[in-house]
């Protein structure tokens, strides 16, 4: 296997979905001349040519309802959004249409349609431009929401995104575009919905995802030399939620710590802590902890902001809490 970026991995599921499928076309503020903010689409408009690489105006909602419109007229676009922050400005058309019209036309229209969205803070852009709201968009039927913690997922989870005919917002986090990992060469495609069991374990089950994915594997190698066995599950996806891996692994360890970047209230964390109860209360040996961003707007300040957010650290301390 080739070891590449997280960046290089979305690039060539880009490149390769682009080359298979004519239909597929990329739209957004500067991913064309820029190359994308972040540098995902260098070289795709000499490549492809201005109609598919097409640069928009700064305006999310004429973005995604270009998406819209064009899904519904038998393309595949992939809209990129500078930062998830700014879909906020879109939510009309997310949620009230691109989420709803398969479902209030009794499936006469599909949109085969993809949102890529850089989430989540770490990289000193204040509080409007920090935020990881997930939940908030896993939270509506119609929409699948992607959200990879590994370049194999990274590239295997938008491939199968942008071949989808549902609706799919794919998060990825902005600090981790330089992670690198093992990515399979030639044709692959990872299922949406689906699970994974990314670290084998006994002692406790370790429920997480994207950016949180790396900050686990870390603390359960520290955990390691205490003679901690830590299990991760990596949901990957949050709409639709594959709860199996979890409750299996919960069965097992009877112990269960959350990780997100988002805030506590109302969040992934919470979700998955009900459905544990609900589906395995029998099996628990103490309260699950989780793991998020203090209850704060996130600070510019590196110090602070770094402080709001969760840590390795505080992963470790919790697998110790739930194993006293």
């Amino acid at each position: 296997m080739a070891i590449i970026t997280m960046r290089e991995a979305i690039s060539q599921a880009l490149w390769e979905e682009m080359e298979r499928d004519p239909k597929v076309f990329i739209l957004g503020e500067e991913v064309g001349v820029w190359g994308g903010t972040y540098a995902v689409t260098k070289g795709f408009l000499d490549h492809f040519g201005p109609e598919r690489v097409r640069d928009t105006p700064i305006s999310e909602a004429a973005i995604i309802g270009a998406a819209i419109g064009s899904a519904l007229n038998g393309l595949r676009p992939v809209a990129e959004l500078m930062t998830i922050n700014f879909a906020f400005v879109a939510m009309d058309h997310i949620v009230n249409e691109a989420a709803k019209l398969h479902y209030m036309f009794n499936g006469q229209f599909r949109l085969p349609m993809v949102i890529r969205a850089p989430s989540g803070g770490g990289r000193q852009l204040a509080a409007t431009h920090s935020q990881t709201p997930d939940a908030i968009f896993a939270h509506f039927p119609g929409l699948k929401v992607v959200v990879p913690g590994t370049p194999e997922d990274a590239k295997g989870l938008l491939k199968s995104a942008i071949r989808s005919d549902d609706p799919v917002l794919y998060i990825e986090n902005a600090t981790v575009y330089q992670q690198r990992g093992e990515v399979p060469d030639g044709e692959f495609t990872t299922p949406i919905g689906k699970s994974k069991v990314q670290r084998e374990g006994k002692d406790v089950t370790l429920v997480t995802y994207s950016k949180m994915v790396d900050y686990s594997m870390q603390a359960a190698a520290q955990l390691e030399k205490e003679g901690i066995d830590v299990e991760i599950v990596d949901l990957r996806s949050l709409r639709p939620l594959d709860m199996g891996p979890v409750i299996e692994s919960f069965k097992k360890t009877n112990r269960a710590v959350i990780a997100e970047e988002g805030w506590k209230s109302y969040g992934v964390g919470a979700e998955i802590a009900t459905r544990i109860y609900e589906e395995a209360f029998d099996y628990l040996d103490t309260p699950i902890k989780r793991v998020a961003q203090k209850e704060v707007p996130l600070p510019y300040n590196r110090r602070l902001e770094q402080l709001a957010l969760p840590q390795v650290e505080d992963i470790i301390s919790a697998v110790r809490e739930v194993l006293k």
